[in-house]
């Protein structure tokens, strides 16, 4: 069996969408004849703990580990919370930044280039450069964010000569948040200089959308392959139905994700539908920005609201399969076009409806439209996303509300990982 030795950074017990990707990629590659060998930091800051997620890790799997320095550890001294919401990617509008949180970001992106994971790269480079002598590992894969874990594989492949796959979960440059780090020219400009040095270094490259694979293509001649995220999550006939009309998202709702033109439609229907606002519940599950919060009480739609918070990910299944309407919410920028939220595929198998709503021309779309599993609306159509719920709430008041998704198979982590193994046995023949 060949080995592959995969660089990350979330592993559990990191919580959040950053983690499934390689635990469930690590699951099944064996099945398609590749050991996978993990390395990953011996004592990480994650953002997001969920210790359950330790329990998925397959047993026989190698877990290597190398201590790292977290920066953020010496900024949290002061502004712990304010550290854990920029690590998430939480960050405030320009207009409510404090000057502490300022200086962090222009810190942030100025000083740790290309992100605070930076002082990992000589030791693992050093460690790892010994421990590739010493084992067999047929290939190298990284994956980013943080994209500072790109750079060691670039530094072992140009010492060693390994063939190295870079994996890209969410662009590098073009990134939402990357516009908020008050990046100098200088800063901008390595920036852009060491993505194309990843970009044309690596054997071959992978992303999660077709529209990245697009920007990269202008950037590197080498082969760029689109495997999203995927689910491994069953229908679960232990879950009821929720009784009241709830309408959930999944995960976090940052300042930025802060769709009013739902809050518009929902508020629209809690004064003018009839018996709406006596079934109506929406959930929150995950980190919401008060922004956020501070838009649902604008239009009345607080005492309908239940924030939960951060949960662990099978209460998060859990509660999406139980509720009546699921929403995928996504920013209102042509930077997040090629954002495919991993919660997506999880909702194909709830059996639930789902509003997703994001930039005309998203990625998203597209999967929705093919999959079936319910509607996506740009931001300037607040009436498709009221006629819609309107329809599903009389279909729930009938107790006609399901949806049977199709053409999902495709989308599942199994068959995900086999095409991974397609890319990797790639470089063995190359």
């Amino acid at each position: 069996m060949k080995k592959v030795l995969i660089i990350l950074y979330y592993w559990p017990p990191a919580g959040g969408p950053g983690v499934q990707r390689w635990l469930k990629f690590a699951k099944y590659l064996p099945e398609f004849g590749i050991e996978p060998v993990v390395y990953v930091p011996e004592n990480p800051q994650y953002p997001i703990v969920d210790e359950n997620l330790e329990n998925q890790v397959p047993s026989d799997i190698t877990v290597i580990k190398k201590k790292i320095f977290e920066p953020a550890r010496i900024f949290s001294v002061f502004a712990k919370e304010k550290a854990r919401e920029i690590s998430s990617g939480i960050i405030s509008d320009e207009t409510s930044q404090s000057p502490l949180e300022r200086i962090g970001l222009w810190i942030r992106g100025n000083f740790f280039i290309p992100d605070a994971r930076v002082y990992w790269v000589g030791p693992s480079v050093r460690f790892l450069k010994k421990y590739l002598k010493e084992n067999s590992i047929d290939a190298v894969i990284t994956t980013g964010p943080p994209h500072s874990l790109h750079l060691i594989g670039m530094k072992l492949k140009e010492k060693l000569g390994v063939r190295w796959i870079a994996d890209f979960r969410d662009p590098w440059t073009s990134i939402g948040y990357h516009k908020s780090l008050k990046l100098s020219n200088f800063a901008s400009n390595r920036h852009r200089d060491l993505e194309a040095q990843v970009l044309t270094s690596a054997d071959r490259i992978i992303v999660t959308s077709n529209l990245t694979r697009n920007e990269f293509a202008q950037i590197t001649e080498k082969p760029i392959t689109v495997i999203t995220n995927g689910y491994d999550v069953e229908r679960r006939k232990d879950v009821v139905r929720d009784s009241k009309f709830t309408v959930s998202h999944i995960g976090s709702l940052l300042s930025k994700r802060n769709p009013s033109v739902l809050w518009q439609a929902l508020s629209d229907m809690v004064k003018n539908v009839p018996m709406f606002a006596d079934e109506f519940e929406m959930r929150l599950v995950g980190t919401v920005g008060q922004d956020v919060i501070n838009s649902i009480k604008m239009y009345g739609l607080d005492k309908f609201t239940r924030l939960y918070g951060y949960v662990p990910h099978d209460k998060a299944v859990e509660l999406q399969q139980s509720s009546q309407v699921l929403l995928l919410i996504e920013i209102n920028s042509a930077d997040t076009k090629c954002i495919i939220p991993g919660k997506l595929f999880e909702y194909m198998v709830s059996g639930r409806p789902v509003i997703a709503i994001g930039p005309a021309g998203s990625d998203i779309a597209s999967i929705v439209d093919e999959t079936g599993i319910g509607i996506f609306a740009d931001y300037s159509e607040r009436d498709k996303i009221r006629e819609t719920l309107e329809s599903w709430f009389s279909r729930y008041l009938n107790g006609s509300l399901e949806v049977e998704s199709g053409q999902i198979s495709k989308y599942s982590r199994r068959s995900l990982t086999e095409q991974l193994s397609e890319v990797i046995k790639k470089q063995w023949e190359s």
